[in-house]
């Protein structure tokens, strides 16, 4: 082949190769372009968001961040959560669910260790990781919902304010359409939504009972408090020992087998007592507005429907968790069916494990005790008794028992301001079928029984 022979074949090599090079960066200029329009247009419905620099990151990157389910690089931060402990719990899982929908990290909220209910500026905050395990949370929780903390944050001044709308216009409809649209375009740019307003509790509800549950799964307390609470239900537990072993000494020959037996089981009653001026006035209210005349219970109501629970006479330690203003009202310990052995905090002795610390905590520790009961008896329209029996209800859903009513169960709530059978209270479990937690929400009735 003599030289102008070779030079026309490179010339015509060359032109091939440059007209393929040419056809392989529009396919990859191309590709791109779509990637970038289809993941702007679908960011609000659980597929990352991305900015001019985000499209740089490899294929391989992109399925290990939705294989880790929330986002880690997008944040949420909601205001300071207030008011007693389980509309704080109500709160912040309502929080992390907005964070959830939003496909971001919620950062840790600050709590209220003090119960003010109008003077926001008396309230005093404490922190999220100070009453619950911030690690564990997310350990439980992973790829559901997730905790962040500020230190976390990579750009403080990217920051969208999102003001949450009020009033009777601002309709659960149009608060589901307002957080759909700051799930995308240029609101979900922003590395930090910052919620300004209202308490998340006073937040519309979009989430259903199951999903709360999930997250209340995931809240397990700080070992500090977590050890105080052990303290008050061994001592529980210490009483009901001494009184069986003395019942068992007088009914037969006390032998090694009856007291290792007495020793192993020390069974409790705890009852979320209601019967506090207060409450009494705003249940009576509550019957007159909502024409339901199964709210407000007295002592004694609650006393004699307790009684008819436990048929037999041995002793059994009933815990009354009641308000600091009962604690010297002795009637609230009379009364009570033979075998029934009724103690408070002050009768109890452990008045002092409480006292040293602020509200928020000393609830934290009565919820505790109360949740770890045999047997749970409180009020259908009490927050508090509500998110126990609703912890219960998990409990037992995780072992397949879906109804209480018919059978006898581990983990038994009752509510005592409903008449049950035999003249005892009604059986009790959470509805968690329901579409939001406003069935177990405070001024609610969740019967299922």
């Amino acid at each position: 082949m003599d030289l102008s022979s070779k030079s026309k074949l490179s010339r015509l090599i060359g032109c091939q190769l440059t007209s393929l090079t040419y056809i392989c960066l529009a396919l990859v200029t191309t590709v791109l372009f779509l990637r970038a329009v289809l993941l702007h247009s679908f960011s609000g419905y659980g597929v990352i968001g991305w900015n001019n620099l985000d499209l740089i990151l490899s294929h391989s990157l992109l399925l290990n961040s939705r294989d880790e389910g929330i986002r880690r690089d997008k944040y949420l931060e909601v205001p300071q959560i207030v008011w007693g402990l389980n509309n704080q719990k109500i709160a912040f899982a309502r929080a992390c669910l907005t964070a959830r929908m939003l496909n971001r990290t919620l950062l840790m909220p600050s709590l209220s260790a003090s119960l003010f209910y109008k003077e926001i500026d008396r309230l005093q905050p404490i922190s999220f990781d100070k009453v619950f395990q911030f690690d564990k949370f997310n350990s439980l929780c992973k790829g559901f919902v997730q905790l962040g903390r500020y230190s976390d944050l990579k750009n403080q001044t990217r920051i969208y304010d999102l003001q949450k709308g009020s009033g009777r216009k601002w309709t659960v409809e149009r608060d589901m359409e307002h957080l759909k649209q700051s799930s995308r375009g240029h609101v979900d740019e922003h590395e930090m939504i910052r919620i300004v307003g209202k308490n998340p509790f006073l937040w519309h509800d979009h989430w259903p009972v199951e999903d709360y549950a999930r997250v209340f799964e995931c809240l397990v307390l700080v070992d500090e408090i977590s050890k105080e609470a052990d303290k008050v239900v061994s001592k529980i537990r210490q009483i009901v020992k001494k009184h069986r072993r003395k019942t068992e000494m007088i009914q037969s020959d006390f032998d090694a087998n009856t007291e290792n037996s007495s020793m192993a089981t020390a069974p409790y009653i705890a009852v979320h007592m209601r019967v506090e001026i207060d409450w009494m006035i705003h249940c009576k209210k509550l019957e007159q507005r909502s024409g339901v005349k199964q709210i407000c219970s007295s002592k004694q109501e609650i006393i004699e429907r307790v009684g008819n629970i436990v048929s037999s006479e041995s002793p059994t330690v009933v815990y009354l968790a009641v308000a600091d203003s009962l604690l010297n009202d002795s009637s609230i310990l009379s009364g009570w069916k033979k075998g029934l052995l009724p103690f408070e905090k002050k009768k109890l002795g452990v008045d002092g494990i409480y006292k040293k610390h602020p509200y928020l905590i000393q609830s934290a520790i009565d919820y505790e005790v109360c949740s770890r009961a045999n047997i749970f008896v409180g009020n259908s329209f009490s927050t508090f008794s509500s998110l126990i029996v609703l912890e219960r209800t998990q409990k037992m859903k995780r072992m397949g028992i879906t109804r209480s009513c018919d059978i006898d169960v581990r983990w038994p709530s009752y509510a005592y301001n409903i008449l049950g059978e035999s003249n005892g209270p009604q059986k009790w479990m959470t509805n968690m079928s329901d579409s939001t937690l406003q069935a177990i929400s405070y001024g609610s009735n969740a019967i299922t029984c």
